[in-house]
């Protein structure tokens, strides 16, 4: 079957029953459930989904008291997977996190105590406050889902999310994650606060001690939403338009404002992630606007400002900006067509 084959046969079963509009329809329940408890935040909610769906992890920045925690919490609940909460401070070693060999006396050898990281969702509160020693224990896991103790390998549970929290407000007694450690998140979210209505019902909720979520889907059903996420059709004028944006990263501009831009992961993950997203609106088959939808969130943490930028104020946000309006989104006009039902 050819290029053209595939695209057109993607685009052209509307009679065939659908997984994506079947993932759709689950993922919107779990998002509905999810909402119950959480106020607002509607579009750090969708890029968890999305990265539940992506096999990615997600890096959250915020001031305290916007519910980070509480939502990997119910994000866990709802989906009925096992969750651990991992407070890190500056004593934290590796082994509280990945597990230790331990010596048995009466056995005469050594058993293996696994850490806190074989669970579906981890949360690690606060990562900045550990030391680089103890962020770099995640690395292997966060990439390959496995975790080395001693001489045996052993592997974490399906669907696997490590969901970071770090304070922007605070520098003293912190260690900033460094690039290789950034780099392994699919989405760093921005987490601003909510407006003054979201306030209001937040408030309110908190007199009657809040909802709780019902557990709507299953660690097994997400599995099988991973991969009809990963079965939506990609264009190739999609992945080179991904990938525009992120070479486009790379360019000091006039300003030289950029020291180093993004990486090819950054095109990987926004085409995965691209994926993700397409599917939990409801199609089998990904558009450019989905990656222009994701590029702040998966670019952000790739780009390494000058001492020009951070002088001038400039943040990623500003940098993306330029290059979104920069790189021009391609048109893919049968695509569009059956999204509008025309």
């Amino acid at each position: 079957m050819t290029h053209e084959d595939r695209r057109l046969h993607a685009l052209d079963r509307p009679q065939e029953p659908s997984p994506a509009r079947e993932a759709h329809d689950a993922l919107e329940n779990a998002l509905f459930e999810i909402k119950r408890v959480i106020v607002g935040q509607e579009a750090m909610l969708e890029r968890v989904l999305v990265a539940l769906l992506a096999g990615g992890h997600v890096l959250l920045e915020g001031v305290p008291g916007l519910a980070k925690t509480l939502t990997v919490k119910t994000v866990a609940d709802v989906l009925g997977g096992s969750f651990k909460r991992l407070q890190f401070t500056p004593d934290l070693v590796p082994a509280d996190l990945v597990g230790t060999r331990v010596y048995r006396p009466n056995q005469g050898d050594f058993d293996v105590e696994l850490g806190p990281v074989f669970c579906n969702f981890l949360l690690a509160d606060e990562i900045n406050r550990a030391p680089a020693k103890v962020q770099s224990a995640l690395l292997e896991v966060m990439q390959e889902r496995q975790v080395t103790i001693g001489h045996d390998t052993h592997r974490v549970p399906a669907p696997f999310l490590v969901l970071a929290t770090q304070n922007p407000i605070e520098s003293e007694g912190t260690y900033p994650l460094p690039e290789a450690q950034v780099d392994r998140f699919m989405f760093k979210l921005v987490v601003d606060y909510p407006n003054q209505r979201d306030e209001v019902a937040v408030v309110e909720r908190s007199l009657d001690g809040g909802a709780h979520a019902r557990e709507v889907l299953s660690p097994t059903t997400l599995i099988a939403h991973q991969r009809a996420a990963a079965t939506v059709y990609v264009d190739r004028r999609v992945m080179e338009y991904a990938v525009a944006l992120t070479t486009a990263t790379r360019s000091p501009g006039d300003d030289n404002w950029v020291e180093f831009g993004a990486s090819p992961r950054g095109s990987i993950n926004l085409i995965h992630a691209g994926r993700a997203l397409a599917l939990l609106r409801g199609r089998d088959y990904m558009l450019p606007v989905d990656v222009r939808d994701l590029a702040r969130d998966v670019l952000r943490h790739r780009i390494v400002l000058t001492y020009e930028a951070l002088a001038a104020g400039v943040d990623t946000d500003r940098v993306l900006d330029d290059v979104l309006e920069r790189v021009p989104m391609p048109r893919i006009e049968l695509a569009q067509e059956r999204a509008y039902g025309t």
